[in-house]
């Protein structure tokens, strides 16, 4: 009961009508930040920060709450019509684009919007009613626990990877010697730079993410003598039912994955979307589908996104710790504003906390009632001639790429990977477990040397830990799982040719 009367305080403060229009205000630009690439909530949360100045305290954290969580579907959009990801949507251009190849893309977005929606208010509800216990969460976790964590991610590429594990593992390889390029932190080092300054601070991710999906598939499409649009004419919005029952299951698992990653530090939508779709074709009915353009592929992630947003408020409003750069330009604005987040903000501001936590419920509804009726206006996209659509994509990528340092090397290192991404199509070899590895590599070597420091040099740190124990148990499940199922499937296509050749040998013999 007081978990209901507590959100009742915070609706009777989110419902005015300046909140209102603070809320409605963030969730348009996060939306519209989210269909740009490169311009993610992070810079555009650092150019309006100053803003928040002149706007009264609830309102601008509100606003700047809503442009987080409102540009992670703006995200999926792009990642889904034309595979331009995000670094919380690389998941979307998996599935999410071979369902607009096959002219799905209104049944897509309407997916990623109804499962974001779930997505959020089971969030919501984590964040409303256990914030208080769930931001101690992160203070159990050490960094033997964090390696244990990240090492697991590896082991579940199999899950990313549609193709051959052992193609998958070793793009995530490349992944993680990407993510060492640059200048170490321990040490001050420079790696893998080949002498070129703007190597100094290593690879962006938006330079790979949009090189490696959004270029290279414009590349490959420009490859094909007959292209033909996707867009057929046809807009199917609305799933019927028995593909309503198949995003429910994909959107509940997604959510309870979101709400949890995001409690972790360095957690967060990026990697949830990789748990969450993993989860989906280990667990789905239909995860044999997953990878062409499978609708469970398109709510798991969305559903993942939209929780891990919102829950990542929870160490930044109940132990005063930001888990990832643009919480921390959140603490930042409630500093502005003279609130010092952790324990007591809760007994000493409720009517911020609750206000702020009632407004993301009422940014859900806007996302759905904003975005669902516009879908038929991101189709339209569709309808330009690929001569003029493909120039507009590269146009793109590259102000996107440029606007994050403002440095035309960047634009540089994003046509590379470009060309490195077309190549990789061409081999068969998929750009998703590169990225699952590009993103887990330095976290992976950061928590590790770190825990070494701390251990001086002993491992037994990794076993005698109850949470890095458990979650080494189950990484070596999972080799043993998926050791057998590599020999199984081995075994299974070296006997097709005999078993085929007996086949077509009986009539002859009868």
């Amino acid at each position: 009961m007081d978990v209901l009367h507590n959100l009742a305080f915070g609706f009777s403060h989110a419902l005015t009508i300046q909140n209102l229009l603070y809320c409605a205000l963030g969730c348009t630009v996060g939306t519209l930040v989210g269909l740009l690439p490169g311009l993610g909530p992070l810079s555009t949360i650092s150019l309006l920060l100053p803003l928040t100045y002149s706007i009264p305290t609830g309102g601008a954290l509100i606003m700047l709450a809503g442009i987080y969580y409102g540009a992670q579907y703006g995200d999926s959009v792009s990642a889904i019509t034309m595979k331009i990801p995000h670094a919380s949507s690389i998941v979307a251009c998996i599935d999410g684009y071979q369902m607009t190849l096959k002219g799905k893309t209104g049944l897509a977005l309407f997916t990623a919007g109804i499962s974001s929606f779930i997505g959020g208010t089971i969030a919501i509800v984590v964040l409303s009613t256990m914030a208080p216990a769930l931001g101690e969460v992160g203070f159990l976790f050490g960094p033997a626990d964090y390696c244990a964590l990240m090492l697991l991610g590896f082991f579940c590429v199999s899950f990313v990877s549609s193709g051959s594990l052992l193609n998958g593992l070793a793009m995530a390889m490349v992944g993680v010697l990407l993510g060492m390029v640059g200048t170490d932190v321990n040490s001050g080092v420079a790696r893998y730079t080949m002498g070129l300054p703007f190597l100094m601070d290593g690879i962006g991710l938006i330079s790979i993410a949009l090189g490696c999906f959004g270029i290279a598939e414009v590349v490959k499409n420009l490859d094909k003598k007959n292209v033909l649009t996707p867009f057929n004419g046809k807009i199917k919005l609305m799933p019927t039912w028995p593909e309503f029952k198949r995003i429910i299951p994909s959107a509940l698992r997604g959510s309870v994955i979101g709400s949890v990653l995001g409690i972790l530090p360095g957690g967060g939508p990026t990697i949830a979307q990789f748990a969450a779709y993993a989860a989906d074709k280990r667990f789905s009915k239909y995860k044999h589908e997953i990878g062409t353009g499978c609708i469970e592929g398109v709510a798991g992630q969305a559903a993942a996104d939209e929780a891990a947003a919102r829950t990542s408020f929870i160490p930044l409003m109940a132990i005063g710790i930001p888990e990832n750069p643009v919480m921390a330009l959140m603490m930042a604005a409630f500093i502005v504003k003279g609130i010092q987040p952790g324990p007591d903000m809760i007994a000493s501001h409720p009517d911020l906390f609750w206000g702020l936590v009632a407004s993301m419920w009422v940014g859900n509804v806007f996302l759905v009632v904003l975005n669902v009726p516009l879908v038929r206006y991101w189709l339209s996209v569709f309808k330009i001639p690929y001569t003029v659509l493909f120039p507009a994509i590269m146009f793109f990528c590259c102000v996107g790429t440029f606007s994050i340092n403002n440095s035309l090397d960047d634009i540089y290192t994003t046509a590379v990977f470009g060309l490195v991404g077309y190549l990789f199509m061409r081999l068969d070899m998929e750009p998703a477990p590169l990225m699952l590895g590009f993103i887990l590599g330095p976290m992976l070597e950061e928590n590790f040397r770190r825990a070494m420091l701390l251990s001086r040099g002993d491992f037994s740190g990794f076993v005698t830990r109850p949470i890095s124990a458990t979650l080494l148990s189950v990484i070596s499940i999972v080799i043993i799982w998926q050791t057998v199922a590599f020999f199984r499937t081995a075994r299974k296509n070296r006997n097709k040719p005999v078993i085929a050749a007996a086949e077509d040998a009986a009539p002859v013999a009868s």
